[in-house]
């Protein structure tokens, strides 16, 4: 029965229906788990278990230029159906000149390649099966359907009826279809192989060029005669690609190109034939009566001239491409981004810098040269991000703890350069001696390398939450930055450009975030750029400031952070690139929500892990409010601990909401957005709705024992002195909460966030960069100037115990407990003492009776990876790209 849009299938919703074929229709349809819309094809028949098998094998293709299989559904009562990748875009269609065809083409020889390399057969490549999507990224459809579907062979070896032919037969246009691209043995009823893909490639290549069918007839019948017996017409096709079909479409397969590989070659002399100059022949001889001894000489010394003009004019000869696996020990652990890319080459690709950890402690900034064993420790950089390197590769720049800094990459002391560099997003060094840095939610700011005060170059945009990961052009006349939009979905980013004297923006690239433009000759390179673990490449006029011709996939691993789509990659001026491998690098990690006792013992307080951010418990200890991030989105959910059901009180998809805390009574939870504080009441009932408004972020932190007053920390476009502690006093109307005028508790230049009251109200505990490392400190509320310091050594994540006089910290993996008594106006700390040795996770809240603590706690991967220390060095990048990917007229 055909389904129609709002119809449930599975966990999946019909959206439309997009096509019939020969095995049954194909739906688009909205998967809810993971908030992203997929392809299914509904089945008119009953898969077997052959089909299943055979399934498997193509789901383990993962490749960019291949349509993904993501599974394979058998119901007993019900259809059985395929949940496919849904992409986006038009069927190859022609005619095409050969250079625009050229990138196509080329993704199309990738995808099979990647196929052949698993030794996946596809049987039935055609137009119709390879869709250009809007980025201009080729993907092949149905992978090795045919083979799943068609019937096992008989047992008398006949084998009248094509495999394809069979699959197809109750759709006249898709017989006639699939017939004009079989190659001859499958149309004798024989098995196919990687040389019949290569048939049909050929086949798809000259319609791709020429706009018209090579085989063609009224009937299935006589396409299959024209295959079988007629010598194939390629005149039409432009002759740079004559010998390349030739081999292609050669009827016996035993003399056809036996590798894709082979296509490729063939395809880069057809490229390289039309870009090369030909030599003209020498002019007539005008040698006369010379002696016959001086025509020699003069033959000679021509010859020997033409080679020269010959080799002056020859392309340079391209390097093979090298990838090597990289070990920088496994002793240290790559720290995961937090504001772009945190592994660095030098600009003469000498030096890598990175960001690592030893043994579970703070994050430093390690060098190592490339012709020395091992990386060394730069002293005093301790919780670093965003590091960059001089123009002459002598300095490191990086931010630490709200404060932007330099040091020598021989070591030594830590050279300031301003105090006022919260949220970094990434930086670069100029030729002029200026420094371009990226700050969350305010902009773009020069800052001299000598040091001094920040100067805007561009602010953020309204819809706008980051300028990221600049890069100043050569010749200093121009920054390159990614823009990410509202929602934090790659696809909706750009890399934008902006010129330095007129202030002038402009997008050169969607879809796009972590750029960097390579140069390859005077006024020319290549702007590369990351759209999830797909590194893309794509000329670059510098002078122009403007993208040529389409951008190609050339990596599809390359590390990336799934919450925030920063990258992990970093290229040198000679053409050297470095990256961390997707997986290790920088993917979001599952996180399950445990109870912690101080004997170390963990209990699941969630059974299902997810994307957790941010847990706190109801004042009764009966719910718990969680921030848990979907795709594109963050939500905030209530957790019932005794029903162990979840209820959702944001709906809104691409929107981030963020660190959940309770009113006193347990009506309400307000949690934080990129637009203000919002209320929404715990039993789900209503919207929810705004308490404070404006352009900067809220991330409440908690609310007062009498339910007046809400302590948040704000992140600002305006902001002079990094994150800051605001409070707001709040009442309760018939309608829910209000709130009256924002007040900022404590005006410093350092960056305090995570404020807690304690269970009197008295005091505020929070977090500070005040000294090198982040620690706790308590205050007075409302301020009376009386500070104390809790812990400096890395102290976070404050937590009151409401049964005791003790205010709970985290230090590395140990959460630390400190004793208090108030003594008039005074607070009077205790030594700090271990209260858990290992918490395995992050403290987020205490039980009512402070027996337990509540852990987010990182779920392990099924296998370690490596990545962890090893980052992958390619030698020779450029002549890889000039290989590959061609500018456009």
């Amino acid at each position: 029965m055909p389904l129609s849009a709002g119809d449930k299938l599975g966990p999946y919703e019909i959206l439309a229906l997009v096509g019939k074929g020969g095995m049954g229709e194909v739906y688009r349809a909205h998967d809810s788990r993971l908030n992203r819309d997929v392809a299914i094809k509904v089945s008119n028949a009953q898969f077997t278990e052959r089909f299943t098998r055979e399934a498997r094998t193509i789901a383990s293709l993962n490749h960019t230029n291949i349509c993904h299989l993501y599974d394979v559904v058998i119901e007993k009562d019900g259809p059985n159906y395929l949940v496919m990748e849904y992409v986006e875009g038009p069927d190859l269609r022609g005619p095409m000149d050969f250079d625009d065809a050229l990138p196509i083409i080329q993704q199309v020889i990738d995808g099979i390649e990647a196929a052949h390399e698993k030794n996946i057969i596809h049987r039935d490549l055609k137009p119709a099966n390879i869709k250009i999507t809007p980025e201009g990224v080729v993907k092949i459809l149905d992978f090795g359907l045919a083979k799943a579907m068609e019937p096992p062979p008989s047992s008398d070896g006949n084998h009248e009826n094509s495999p394809t032919l069979t699959m197809g037969a109750t759709a006249t246009g898709t017989i006639l279809g699939t017939a004009a691209y079989m190659a001859p043995e499958q149309a004798k009823g024989k098995a196919a192989d990687k040389r019949s893909d290569i048939w049909s490639f050929g086949v798809v290549l000259y319609e791709m060029l020429t706009g018209k069918r090579l085989f063609t007839g009224e009937t299935a019948v006589e396409i299959l005669g024209a295959v079988l017996n007629q010598d194939p017409d390629i005149s039409a096709a432009p002759p740079r690609v004559h010998k390349l079909l030739r081999w292609c479409l050669e009827k016996d397969r035993k003399q056809r190109l036996a590798s894709i590989s082979d296509v490729r070659r063939l395809l880069s002399e057809s490229a390289e034939t039309a870009s090369t100059m030909q030599l003209a022949p020498p002019p007539p001889s005008r040698l006369g009566k010379l002696p016959w001894i001086a025509a020699a000489v003069l033959a000679v010394g021509f010859a020997a001239s033409s080679w020269i003009a010959f080799r002056a004019t020859r392309p340079a000869e391209l390097k093979p491409m090298v990838r090597l696996d990289v070990d920088l020990g496994s002793e240290i652990s790559l720290a995961t981004p937090n504001g772009s890319s945190n592994v660095i080459l030098s600009p003469d690709g000498t030096r890598l810098v990175y960001v690592a950890s030893v043994a579970g402690g703070d994050p430093s900034l390690f060098i190592r040269r490339f012709d020395q064993p091992r990386g060394t420790e730069l002293p005093g950089t301790e919780n670093p991000q965003s590091p960059f390197f001089s123009p002459d590769g002598q300095w490191v720049g990086f931010t630490a703890n709200g404060k932007l800094g330099k040091i020598s990459v021989e070591g030594g002391a830590v050279v300031p350069l301003q105090n006022d560099a919260p949220n970094s997003n990434g930086a670069s060094w100029g030729e002029d001696g200026n420094i371009v840095q990226a700050l969350l939610l305010r902009g773009l700011f020069r800052i001299p390398a000598a040091g001094g005060n920040p100067a805007p170059v561009l602010e953020v945009a309204n819809g706008e939450i980051a300028l990221a990961a600049p890069q100043i052009l050569p010749g200093g006349k121009a920054v390159l930055f990614a823009a990410y939009s509202s929602v934090l979905i790659p696809d909706t980013d750009t890399v934008d450009v902006l010129t330095l004297a007129d202030h002038r923006r402009k997008s050169v690239v969607r879809g796009g975030v972590a750029a960097r433009y390579l140069p390859a000759s005077s006024g020319a390179g290549y702007l590369l750029y990351v759209n999830k673990a797909t590194m893309f490449a794509v000329p670059f006029d510098l002078d122009k400031l403007e993208t040529r011709g389409t951008a190609l996939p050339v990596l599809d691993d390359v590390g990336y952070n799934s919450t925030t789509f920063e990258s992990q990659f970093d290229v040198s001026r000679n053409g050297t690139l470095v990256y961390r491998k997707a997986g290790g690098a920088a993917a979001a990690q599952l996180t399950s929500i445990q109870w912690l006792d101080a004997a170390g013992k963990h209990q699941p307080l969630v059974a299902k892990p997810a994307l957790y951010t941010a847990a706190r418990l109801s004042p009764d200890g009966k719910r718990l409010a969680a921030a848990v991030g979907e795709g594109g989105d963050e939500s905030i959910q209530v957790y019932d601990l005794q029903r162990e059901t979840w209820s959702k009180l944001t709906f809104d998809h691409d929107h981030f909401y963020f660190t959940p805390v309770w009113s006193p009574d347990g009506r309400y939870v307000v949690f934080g957005s990129l637009g203000g504080l919002l209320w929404a009441r715990a039993d789900g009932s209503g919207q929810p709705q705004p308490l404070t408004r404006g352009q900067n972020i809220h991330y409440p932190g908690s609310i007062s024992p009498d339910g007046k007053r809400v302590a948040y920390w704000d992140v600002g476009r305006q902001s002079n002195s990094g994150t800051q502690i605001w409070t707001v006093p709040v009442e309760e109307n018939g309608a829910g909460l209000k709130a009256g005028a924002t007040q900022l508790f404590l005006k410093s230049q350092f960056g305090d966030v995570q404020p807690a009251f304690s269970p009197d109200g008295r005091w505020l505990a929070y977090e500070s960069h005040e000294s090198n490392k982040v620690g706790v400190y308590v205050r007075a509320f409302p301020d009376n100037g009386g500070r104390w310091k809790i812990s400096t050594d890395g102290a976070t994540a404050p937590v009151w115990s409401r049964s005791a006089h003790e205010l709970l910290y985290q230090a590395g993996d140990q959460i630390m407990a400190v004793g208090y008594s108030v003594k008039g106006d005074a607070f009077v700390p205790e030594r700090s003492r271990v209260w858990a040795a290992k918490a395995g996770g992050r403290l987020a809240d205490l039980s009512q009776d402070g027996k337990h603590a509540v852990i987010l706690s990182p779920v392990a991967a099924p296998e370690t990876p490596t990545a962890d220390h090893e980052v992958v060095l390619v030698q020779n990048f450029l002549d890889e790209l000039r290989r590959k990917v061609r500018a456009g007229k």
